[in-house]
């Protein structure tokens, strides 16, 4: 575990913690670093992984249906807990959207990198899991914020506006049809690629330095418990469940562990839905995933 830990979470948090001081010395405008993310970076990445790589339609749906047993398992858990503990309508939005959205974008892809040593096959399971969750956080995330001021039609629009969703359609169904891309569209998608992992962790270490643990630390707790240790407990039992070997199972059982996405603080931001609960679960779930994901790592070389 030390040596999964040295070389692979490691790395990460270098570029992370680069991107926390770089942000306390300049003060980044992180609404325009999410924005470049969201709408620039990420599409173009997806698109490119998605059509370079040779996978096939049934590892689509393979990865589709996992990840969407999963989405239904954590939503269903996140209720049951929210009605226990009697969290409020606004409480119980942000709580679930904090275990259902998790950061396979600029945590999840650089640690992918690393861990499988850039092979191509892996990255397309990471990216088709990226895509889900960008379409998941900001077509249902929204919606689930919006309905606890009872507003749904504007959620919906909302989901038609993502780039990642095109993206992700365009890079496959090039790729399935076999349709050559001009070079002067691929040189320039190549350096968007290029630029994902560096530009998101430094992207992350920006938003995680600007959060604060202040209140609420129960609802946090509870969180980071089924986020952190849950969610790839359950994963690893639909993996075994659907018959996923080898480096497939590997991927997603990995993807599963990373701690909550900045995209869930975000929206709840924008949306002002307890926003400041959002932050703490971002920032505590980014900490003490140094030593969850470490665990799932190595757990996840030895079972497959």
């Amino acid at each position: 575990m030390l040596g999964v830990f040295i070389e692979i979470i490691v790395p990460v948090f270098i570029l992370i913690g680069i991107g926390v001081v770089l942000h306390r010395i300049f003060q980044f405008d992180l609404y325009t670093l999410a924005k470049v993310n969201i709408y620039f970076i990420v599409p173009g990445f997806i698109f490119l992984k998605l059509y370079e790589t040779a996978f096939s339609l049934s590892l689509f749906l393979s990865v589709l249906t996992f990840f969407s047993i999963l989405i239904v398992v954590l939503y269903f858990v996140s209720n049951v807990i929210s009605r226990l503990f009697g969290y409020s309508r606004s409480i119980r939005a942000s709580f679930t959207n904090s275990i259902l959205f998790y950061n396979s974008g600029n945590y999840g892809v650089p640690v992918n990198d690393l861990v499988f040593k850039q092979d191509p096959f892996a990255m397309s399971i990471q990216v088709i899991i990226l895509t889900f969750q960008n379409i998941l956080t900001f077509s249902w995330g929204i919606f689930a914020l919006k309905t606890v001021e009872g507003s749904k039609v504007s959620a919906l629009l909302g989901y038609f506006k993502m780039p990642v969703l095109y993206a992700m359609l365009l890079g496959i169904g090039f790729n399935l049809l076999d349709v050559t891309v001009p070079e002067f569209v691929l040189i320039p998608a190549d350096y968007i690629a290029d630029s994902m992992i560096a530009i998101a962790l430094l992207t992350l270490g920006a938003q995680v330095a600007q959060l604060r643990l202040s209140k609420n630390l129960s609802v946090v707790y509870v969180s980071l418990i089924i986020r952190l240790l849950l969610g790839p407990l359950i994963a690893l039992g639909i993996i075994f469940v659907l018959g996923i070997e080898g480096v497939t199972a590997q991927a997603l059982f990995i993807s599963s562990a990373m701690p909550t996405a900045v995209n869930s603080a975000i929206i709840a931001q924008e949306y002002e839905n307890e926003p400041e609960l959002s932050a703490q679960i971002v920032l505590a779930s980014t900490v003490f995933s140094m030593i969850t994901v470490t665990a799932v790592i190595s757990v996840g070389r030895l079972l497959f």
